[in-house]
């Protein structure tokens, strides 16, 4: 069993009969009274967010969670199926473990949270940044970057983000997918 100081980022936990992820914290220590840990925990069943605070010394049931490398091989209704890259067993997940799941393409490379304890999927957590290519947009006009104009366009996924006004069909993007934004045009892969 674990304390409160032993809470960091990626730390697995058992909290309200479910289980949660700590996605931030901060450990304060204030001049009056006992020191405390702020926690925001997401929940891995349902993908919620809460924020909770932890006093100093508080017990916490961690979670003994194992990350492994899967590649996405294809979706089939609300299912994805995914292959371990290591043993090549694959496994198939429900839509709402992937965030971000309308930014993936096949062949895409994942990371899979499972539970040590019972082999159970907890999530999937996208690469930070992907390469997809634009299908359909308007023209670009050279000479458009002085501005922070965008347009919209629709990805090879299906997906629809906003990007500069210089990008053009064809082009190959990096994407942010936690965040759903254009970073920058790549100009060969």
């Amino acid at each position: 069993m674990a304390t409160s100081s032993d809470i960091r980022k990626g730390l697995c936990i058992h909290y309200n009969n479910d289980i949660y992820k700590i996605i931030d914290f901060l450990h304060v220590k204030p001049g009056k009274g006992p020191a405390f840990v702020r926690t925001k925990l997401k929940s891995v069943t349902n993908g919620k967010v809460v924020d909770n605070t932890f006093t100093a010394g508080h017990k916490i049931e961690e979670v003994r969670v194992e990350t492994k490398k899967f590649q996405f091989l294809y979706k089939e209704n609300d299912t994805y199926h995914l292959m371990n890259t290591e043993d090549y067993n694959q496994i198939a997940v429900d839509e709402n473990l992937i965030e971000s799941s309308a930014f993936l393409k096949e062949g895409e490379l994942l990371t899979v949270l499972t539970n040590s304890e019972d082999g159970s999927t907890l999530s999937v957590e996208m690469p930070q940044n992907v390469l997809l290519e634009v299908s359909e947009t308007e023209p670009g006009v050279k000479g458009n970057t002085a501005t922070n104009a965008t347009k919209p366009a629709l990805l090879e996924t299906g997906a629809k983000i906003n990007v500069p006004l210089f990008i053009n069909d064809g082009d190959i993007i990096k994407i942010d997918p936690s965040r759903g934004i254009y970073i920058e045009r790549v100009k060969s892969v």
